[in-house]
């Protein structure tokens, strides 16, 4: 796959682009030099990724709330969405239908907001590339990792600059920003306080996966299975390049979420 290239491409030859950068961006870039940055590569628009979190935790939240006997695994993760796919199929019924991942349903959102952009998602993970590209083809979304970024922002010279006055063009600046660590989407959407202690089991990491997945099916108490491949959450991605301890890559998303509560960024508040 080489999205940077195409990136590169879609630059040069002018294409309309709005780029959603995903909850873990403040660990390897700085806000709001980020946003200038981009703006500076010829994107329209920047956008927040915890819009589209917003979404999903609506989404989910409601089905768990109608049906009292209800039980999920969350699908935001698409590595695990496909190793359960490919290796565990009989647990694929756990999947909620009907809940985009934060990167889908902000795409939707950009679609109807921004007609004629291309999205360009920008995270932490390789394989958000095949869910755009196997799960959801007809919202066209360009996916580059943090590190493919930056060899864009080499290609054309961009230096780390920021213009004061620049801002994401939707946000929203509550706890979804916190979807990038373990049980980012349980806390940010409420379901940490909805659901009993037994009812909600949080789990990241590879090698916990799978005997998480079958400890779910065996143990009906659990409601939900909030789970991560990546250990810690999404804030150690491969697509992420950083020295920093796993504490290190949280305080930087804290001092994020601190530091822009009150800020004049436009939320979008979906349905």
């Amino acid at each position: 796959m080489n999205e940077h290239k195409t990136l590169i491409d879609l630059i040069n030859n002018k294409e309309k682009l709005v780029a959603m950068l995903a909850p873990s961006f403040p660990i390897v870039f700085s806000y709001p030099e980020i946003i200038t940055m981009l703006k500076k590569l010829g994107c329209s628009y920047v956008v927040e990724v915890a819009v589209g979190a917003k979404k999903t935790n609506k989404q989910l939240s409601a089905l768990l709330k109608a049906d009292p006997l209800a039980r999920y695994i969350t699908s935001p993760c698409p590595t695990i969405v496909r190793m359960v796919q490919k290796q565990m199929p009989q647990y694929a019924k756990y999947f909620p239908v009907g809940v985009d991942s934060p990167m889908v349903a902000t795409a939707k959102i950009i679609r109807e907001k921004y007609p004629g952009h291309r999205p360009v998602f920008i995270g932490p993970c390789y394989v958000k590339k095949y869910e755009a590209n196997e799960d959801v083809p007809e919202l066209n979304i360009l996916v580059l990792t943090y590190t493919e970024l930056k060899d864009v922002f080499n290609h054309f010279h961009v230096t780390e600059d920021a213009d004061q006055h620049d801002a994401f063009d939707m946000s929203e600046p509550g706890d979804e920003r916190m979807y990038a660590m373990d049980g980012g989407l349980s806390h940010s959407s409420g379901l940490s306080d909805l659901l009993k202690s037994d009812e909600l089991k949080i789990i990241s990491g590879a090698e916990n996966n799978i005997e998480a997945i079958k400890e779910f099916d065996t143990h009906p108490t659990i409601r939900l299975l909030d789970i991560l491949n990546c250990e810690g959450g999404c804030i150690h991605g491969p697509g992420i390049t950083s020295s920093l301890s796993t504490e290190e890559r949280k305080e930087k998303i804290y001092h994020y979420i601190s530091e822009n509560k009150n800020s004049d960024m436009i939320s979008v508040n979906e349905g």
